[in-house]
């Protein structure tokens, strides 16, 4: 699989689609448009874009499956568009590897910000060769790599880097909007509890340690907390 500069705007919606375009070559980006799940899926099989933007709603793949079968075999940035008040598909959508999510109708100055910060966050990653250790715990985030008993353990992206900032401070609590701020690296706009969702999966796929485990702090948040 080659790679390319692009961003993919994988949305039916022409005018949607024209407008990111606009919004995102103003700024210097390169933009392919496509409008159907299936097309989108085979483009990037050939080729890994810089950042996709992926409309819920598509004909061929909808844009939850699509996002799934991104993430077996790419960790490309990937912001969802969603339709106003629906939180379940936000939550639903980060919990399955999606880096973030607007809301539309949206402000166009909002989305290069989003995907500027995605784009950040994402290059910071790629060049970040930090490695965390534990008793029976190994921790790559430049590799998205998480080895546990000997077993490599298929976390999301989210679930990773969540885990791995939790690791990095052992036993400081975080708050829910700490937690949204300093792993989604953004101002959240939507429901906490996408942080609820995702330590209940990490607990589903981690347990506890010979000496740690993720605690919660009632009425507070959540800890990696180390004997």
């Amino acid at each position: 699989m080659g790679e390319n500069k692009k961003i993919y705007i994988v949305d039916d919606d022409r005018n949607i689609c024209e407008i990111i375009s606009l919004y995102l070559e103003k700024e210097g980006f390169s933009t392919l448009r496509i409008g159907d799940g299936t097309t989108a899926l085979n483009k990037i099989k050939e080729e890994n874009p810089m950042l996709i933007i992926l409309d819920l709603m598509l004909p061929g793949i909808d844009g939850m499956t699509l996002c799934k079968e991104v993430r077996k075999f790419t960790d490309v940035p990937i912001i969802m568009l969603t339709a106003k008040g629906d939180t379940f598909d936000k939550v639903l959508g980060l919990e399955i590897g999606a880096d973030d999510y607007i809301v539309k109708p949206f402000d166009g100055k909002e989305l290069v910000a989003r995907v500027k910060a995605v784009l950040r966050r994402y290059e910071h990653k790629e060049d970040n060769g930090d490695y965390i250790t534990y008793p029976d715990l190994s921790i790559s985030l430049s590799e998205y790599k998480v080895i546990y008993k000997g077993k490599n353990i298929d976390l999301t992206p989210k679930e990773l880097e969540l885990f791995y900032f939790l690791c990095t401070h052992p036993n400081k609590v975080f708050t829910r909007d700490q937690l949204l701020e300093n792993v989604w690296g953004y101002e959240y706009m939507g429901d906490s509890r996408t942080v609820d969702v995702h330590v209940k999966r990490l607990r589903e796929k981690m347990g506890d340690g010979p000496n740690w485990k993720l605690t919660t702090v009632w009425g507070v948040g959540y800890k990696f907390e180390v004997k």
